[in-house]
């Protein structure tokens, strides 16, 4: 007996030492993360984690400073809706206080007292040389006048609408602060459970958030309160000041730069046209000068085997109502075109992603580019393309690669790194080298997402079909270029069923199977 009491004893000693181990770590936890009244948030903590929902709790301290207790917290996806309905409300008590409401309609008074003010010339000297005209004068005075006093009462209306918007913006930024004091210590214990996951997320209050929560919601009320209070009286607050000069010197040196530029490695892009030339001449000739029921016959196989033989039906379908319409040798020119830019884009994008994918250092360059090719506008790309290489389907190529060229290089670098690391470490564990792991492990699992990105090259790169008519690429672009300019709605919209039916063909016979 004696025995089992010493165990029990020792049980509970053992248990109390735990509970107070696991106690003594919460709190050097919670000590660590907020850094300042570590009782209080302890124990709001711990009622919150203990209670199952939401747990009702109100932070004075939140409430005081508003959203930049959440930006010292360093809860920044808080402090920016915060600020935005804060600033909302300060502005409204600022107009309410201080703004002259009324000054925006007054504004149209000067307008219409100098035309009042001619007007009364006018009858008075109709009055002494043309008497007939009087009645018309009188009739156009009054109507000034009634204008006036309307501007006038609509002004004071305004500016009895001061008391309004100050309780409004007293109401706004007092309930938005309550829910300020009432969200507080839930959105910091779910961060405080994050942090105990993962040290890496900023702790406690550093001087720099609360230099930059503080200087940035001050910034941000007094400049909104200036701006929309007394938007006649602070003239930087109203567009960014600049030097009109700075724009157009700028401008002048990046049209001399390309000027010089194409003068002197005129060699380079002249041969860049000639070897894009010899490609699209090539595919014309299969397209074009291949007669259609051979090109047709070819198309429709091509569908059956990838897409299954329903596609092709439906690729007879369109290619019919290609050849019925007139469109054929416009869509083949089109096809031409289109397959220039896509295989060079296409040859140059998968060796690219490859390097890019065993390379973050290379990728981490290569990105901003593709950035820039996928945001830039296209018709932005044209003003480059035309300096360097003048009109003409080479330069419509040109821009065509670089509008579509970035899906094929990014989604080469999504699938290879995404092929698992332990099928690659079987295969070297069985003796694969870099050029095997590469041909028979990588590319093939990576081919789905290399597949997609092909894929997209091409319909991106269709896409620019209208756009490269700007600058004399031809085919089925430039009916749809000409319906635009004589507002031909009939030939614009049969034009672009049939760049919507190339496109499906395509679409069908690259990722048919895969669907």
């Amino acid at each position: 007996m004696k025995t089992l009491d010493n165990l029990d004893k020792a049980e509970n000693v053992l248990q109390d030492a735990q509970q107070t181990i696991k106690k003594n770590g919460l709190d050097s936890a919670v000590v660590d993360f907020v850094g300042s009244n570590e009782s209080y948030y302890r124990d709001q903590f711990k009622k919150i984690g203990d209670q199952r929902g939401f747990k009702f709790t109100f932070n004075w301290a939140a409430w005081l400073l508003g959203s930049i207790w959440f930006g010292v917290r360093n809860l920044w996806s808080y402090f920016l809706p915060f600020i935005a309905i804060e600033t909302l409300a300060v502005v409204q008590i600022a107009r309410g206080i201080w703004g002259d409401l009324g000054a925006p309609i007054l504004q149209r008074l000067g307008g219409i007292e100098q035309t009042l003010g001619v007007r009364r010339e006018q009858l008075a000297n109709a009055k002494i040389n043309d008497p007939e005209k009087v009645a018309t004068f009188e009739n156009a005075i009054a109507s000034l006048e009634r204008a006036v006093v309307g501007i006038k009462a609509d002004a004071q209306a305004a500016q009895d609408t001061a008391l309004m918007l100050i309780v409004t913006g007293v109401t706004v930024l007092f309930i938005v602060k309550i829910i300020q004091a009432i969200i507080a210590n839930p959105a910091l214990q779910q961060r405080y459970t994050k942090w105990r996951s993962d040290r890496s997320i900023a702790a406690g209050i550093s001087a720099s958030r609360t230099i930059v929560a503080i200087v940035l919601a001050l910034v941000t009320y007094i400049a909104c309160s200036l701006k929309f209070g007394f938007p006649s009286q602070v003239e930087m607050l109203q567009s960014f000041p600049t030097d009109p000069a700075l724009q157009t010197g700028i401008a002048d040196g990046i049209k001399e730069w390309m000027s010089s530029t194409a003068v002197s490695s005129e060699w380079f892009f002249d041969g860049l046209t000639l070897g894009i030339k010899t490609v699209l001449d090539a595919l014309e000739t299969i397209f074009v000068e291949t007669p259609w029921p051979v090109m047709g016959g070819f198309i429709l196989l091509l569908t059956g085997l990838s897409a299954g033989w329903r596609a092709a039906i439906f690729t007879a379908a369109a290619l019919a109502y290609l050849g019925y319409l007139g469109f054929w040798d416009k869509s083949m020119k089109t096809m031409a075109l289109l397959g220039t830019a896509a295989c060079i884009s296409i040859a140059l994008g998968i060796p690219l992603g490859i390097a890019c994918a065993r390379s973050s250092r290379l990728y981490s360059f290569v990105r901003p580019i593709l950035d820039f090719m996928q945001t830039m506008p296209a018709f932005v790309y044209l003003i480059p393309v035309i300096a360097f290489f003048g009109t003409g389907k080479p330069a419509a190529i040109i821009a065509t690669m670089i509008f579509g060229g970035s899906p094929v290089v990014r989604l080469t670098v999504l699938g290879l790194k995404g092929v698992p690391e332990s099928v690659r470490e079987a295969a070297m564990a069985f003796g694969a080298n870099k050029r095997y792991l590469l041909w028979k492990v990588d590319l093939p699992l990576a081919a789905p997402s290399i597949m997609a990105g092909i894929n997209q090259t091409i319909l991106l790169s269709l896409a620019m079909v209208v756009i490269a008519s700007l600058i004399g690429a031809k085919g089925l672009g430039e009916d749809v270029l000409e319906a635009l300019q004589y507002a031909s709605e009939g030939q614009g919209i049969l034009a672009g069923l049939a760049i919507l039916f190339c496109a499906m063909i395509l679409d069908r016979i690259i990722q048919g199977k895969r669907r």
